[in-house]
């Protein structure tokens, strides 16, 4: 069982997921719960970093944070035990997590969970500190931006869960975000490659990285609300989902920042002096663009775009690069946003890319950069184009809570 910040975030709400944990002990269950930090702790100790250092040496950013979740574990650990229960808390370390030595954003690459085998021996109920674990040189480590998905993901793979619930403040994956879509429709499943695609184009509710451990090692993942019974949705292998239909959600991002390198040397060799360094650095790319050049001795132009996150640190990367290579200038644009649509059923139904463009077109609403893949179509826009985007083409394509669900040729009306 994993609870994000939201639902632990003050005293109530730790009380209340300390009650459902129990809960399922008293069912006849052995749990263990991930806990990530309450509330907006992150982002308070983020703050605390920026007042005194503009650009925090990351091993001791992992320290900092790393403590949001310890603090949430304690409490509820104490909730649990006022409740008749013997609970134990443990840092990630002491569970057992091994990551890599990439400082803010981890990987896990064992879990060595005998410690928390002998609690569950002992009829304890074992209590993980999420998003965290020890590097191989035995420092601390953060796994990033939703890491305790992650955490609870390899937990339940290293000791045979049946399921790991993940516990949030919405009732589980929408056909868009309902902020923004009041009539999106909740779904009862979806497979992991369409969980992939979601998470990668702007989906919150699930890490990435969480959604590929669960499909690399077979865990059954369930999203659910932290503030009311019920199912939520299920994450399903490929071979286990009855249907596909040919559009499954609209996603979004608008924290996205797109990189514009004017004047490439058209030579062998460039683009991977220029992706090898961002990947040294740690910087994921999303969309590429290559615009060769006309005529011989001509310079390149390319174009990507990465996480906002990741901005300062791709500049830092990338300046001697541009020395070595003779970039002509950098260019960045933080006003950028992106929206997809992910579907297992459009990799036999002709058209879809054309409804998408048409939509937004009708929007008048421009389109930057295009990416695709078998099971999606991202587009990168202005990000204040990105809500009336999102709008426009759940509608197009029947998403709604109130409209049939019923496959249809692309560009038929929606009934």
């Amino acid at each position: 069982m994993k609870f994000g910040g939201t639902s632990v975030a003050d005293a109530d709400r730790i009380k209340r997921a300390a009650r459902r944990i129990v809960a399922q002990r008293e069912a006849g269950n052995r749990v263990v719960a991930v806990l990530s930090a309450r509330g907006r702790t992150t982002d308070e100790l983020i703050a605390m970093a920026e007042e005194v250092s503009s650009h925090p040496d990351r091993r001791e950013m992992d320290m900092l944070l790393s403590t949001g979740e310890r603090i949430s574990c304690a409490l509820c650990a104490m909730a649990i035990n006022d409740l008749g229960h013997r609970a134990i808390s443990l840092t990630g370390s002491q569970a057992g997590i091994v990551t890599d030595t990439s400082h803010t954003k981890a990987r896990i690459i064992d879990v060595r969970a005998e410690r928390i085998r002998e609690a569950l021996a002992n009829d304890q109920i074992v209590l993980v500190a999420g998003f965290q674990g020890v590097s191989t040189s035995r420092d601390v480590t953060t796994l990033g931006r939703g890491g305790s998905d992650t955490t609870a993901v390899a937990l339940a793979a290293a000791i045979d869960a049946e399921v790991c619930e993940i516990y949030t403040d919405v009732a589980g994956v929408f056909t868009a975000d309902p902020r923004l879509v009041p009539n999106a429709r909740k779904l009862a499943f979806v497979s992991f490659e369409e969980m992939l695609e979601m998470a990668a184009s702007g989906a919150k509710v699930l890490q990435l990285r969480s959604v590929e451990y669960a499909r690399t090692h077979g865990v059954r993942m369930h999203c659910r609300s932290s503030f009311e019974d019920g199912p939520g949705t299920v994450v399903l292998g490929e071979d286990e989902t009855m249907e596909h239909p040919l559009i499954t959600a609209v996603t979004h991002s608008t924290e996205e920042a797109r990189i514009t390198l004017l004047g490439v040397p058209d030579r062998p060799g460039a683009a991977a002096s220029i992706f090898r360094a961002l990947a040294d650095a740690g910087c994921n790319v999303d969309t590429i663009i290559q615009n060769e050049p006309r005529g011989e001795g001509r310079d390149a132009e390319v174009s990507f775009t990465i996480a906002t996150e990741d901005l300062y640190a791709a500049e830092q990367a990338l300046r001697p690069v541009q020395a070595e290579l003779g970039i002509a200038e950098i260019d960045t644009d933080s006003g950028i946003g992106k929206v997809s649509i992910v579907g297992a059923g459009m990799r036999s139904h002709p058209g879809v890319a054309a409804q998408v463009f048409e939509t937004l077109a009708g929007e008048n609403i421009n389109i930057e950069m295009i990416s695709t893949s078998p099971i999606k179509i991202s587009c990168v826009i202005r990000s204040d184009g990105v809500p009336q985007a999102v709008r426009a083409l759940h509608e197009a394509f029947g998403l709604g809570a109130l409209e049939v669900q019923r496959e249809r040729p692309i560009g038929q009306e929606a009934r």
